[in-house]
């Protein structure tokens, strides 16, 4: 009886693979869908997928502008405070001092003067001692949340040296920083100002120390020209500069100078807190009433300016964040405006081209009316 069971008469083919206008076929049927669309349904979809990466776009510049906002105004904050607290401190020790030497009762445990000293002794030499704790990293962070959140031409994606900025505390004290010059006292030049009020040959960095220069600011200074450049005291090495747009120099050379006068008043100290006294140098103290008042006072305008620079340049990263007008949002149109449409907009700068260049391992001074905003300090020379 045969066999009623689907033999295999043949081999199975393999399926044959697609040809090249088979293909296009294919494709053209799972895109057919689109030629039934409408040209205005096409131009429709497109503008709403703009319109939603627009406003996203614009949430994240949004968030990114309270972010910067909230950080440089705490950044002011614990900085300024830190310092009125202190500085305040200082004043109420001296001011005691100099009472009881007016009243002579300086030797009395139980004069007025005496007591209220004690009082403060210790409150002061904590503040102190935690203020010069905190000190570097308060300065990175006035560097970090004022000067480059405020700084419009700012890209962190470009190349720079990771120490561009020499100024430290150790390079004020190699330096002889010398807080009671009047010309290394914090100046910010004119913002209508054009041209240096007294314009001097260019001298380098490296030769401005031999040179006896001094670097001074006027009222007539450009605002990209407010720095002065410091020489070491004997040597003539390179000479370095403080830019007084610069929050950092400003904590810096603030916190110098406080030092510098906290150990100026070692015998102040030494008899508010009831410690072994010196009266040799109570006496040297008490005869240079004048210029220990004027150095205090110079502590106070050193911070008062720096509080108007953070104000200033919170101002800035608010111009930085504003809103765009209404044509930045129209396709083409938007290209037309492409700066002014940027949340990094491009305002009138006040440091000089070559601030820019800090990067650079040798910067090379620019023209003085190229003026843009920068956090960068390289050496730049007049």
């Amino acid at each position: 009886m045969p066999d009623t069971s689907d033999p295999r008469t043949a081999e199975e083919k393999p399926a044959r693979e697609p040809r090249f206008l088979d293909r296009i076929g294919m494709l053209d049927q799972r895109f057919a869908f689109v030629r039934s669309l409408s040209i205005v349904t096409l131009l429709s979809s497109a503008a709403v997928g703009y319109f939603q990466y627009l406003n996203t776009y614009q949430d994240k510049v949004s968030n990114q502008a309270r972010e910067d906002m909230k950080l440089a105004k705490d950044t002011f904050e614990e900085i300024s405070t830190a310092f009125a607290d202190t500085l305040a401190l200082q004043n109420l020790l001296y001011s005691n001092f100099a009472a009881a030497i007016r009243s002579k009762s300086e030797a009395k445990a139980t004069a007025l003067s005496t007591k209220n000293a004690t009082d403060v002794s210790k409150i002061y030499e904590k503040a102190q001692t935690d203020l010069r704790e905190k000190i570097d990293m308060l300065a990175q962070k006035a560097q970090v949340y004022i000067d480059w959140a405020s700084d419009i031409d700012r890209d962190p994606a470009s190349k720079r040296n990771v120490e561009a900025d020499p100024l430290s505390l150790t390079l004020l004290r190699s330096y002889q920083f010398n807080c009671s010059d009047t010309i290394n006292f914090p100046e910010f030049g004119d913002a209508n100002a054009t041209a240096p009020d007294k314009p001097v040959a260019f001298v380098p960095d490296d030769a401005f120390c031999a040179s006896e220069r001094k670097q001074g600011i006027g009222k007539g200074t450009p605002q990209g020209d407010a720095f002065i450049r410091i020489c070491p005291a004997g040597r003539n090495d390179v000479a370095r500069m403080v830019h007084w747009f610069s929050a950092k120099h400003h904590v810096l050379t603030l916190q110098y100078c406080f030092d510098a006068m906290h150990t100026r008043l070692e015998p102040v100290r030494q008899w508010a807190s009831q410690s072994d006294r010196d009266t040799a140098k109570e006496g040297e103290i008490a005869a240079e009433a004048g210029e220990i008042t004027a150095a205090l006072d110079g502590l106070a305008r050193r911070l008062n300016s720096f509080d108007s620079l953070a104000l200033y340049q919170i101002e800035r990263i608010r111009v930085k964040y504003r809103p765009a007008g209404f044509e930045c949002s129209v396709p083409g149109l938007r290209n037309l405006y492409a700066k002014s449409c940027l949340p990094l907009r491009t305002t009138t700068g006040l440091l000089t081209d070559s601030i820019k260049a800090a990067a650079m391992d040798t910067p090379k001074p620019a023209s003085r009316d190229q003026l843009v905003i920068s956090s960068r300090y390289p050496s730049e020379s007049r």
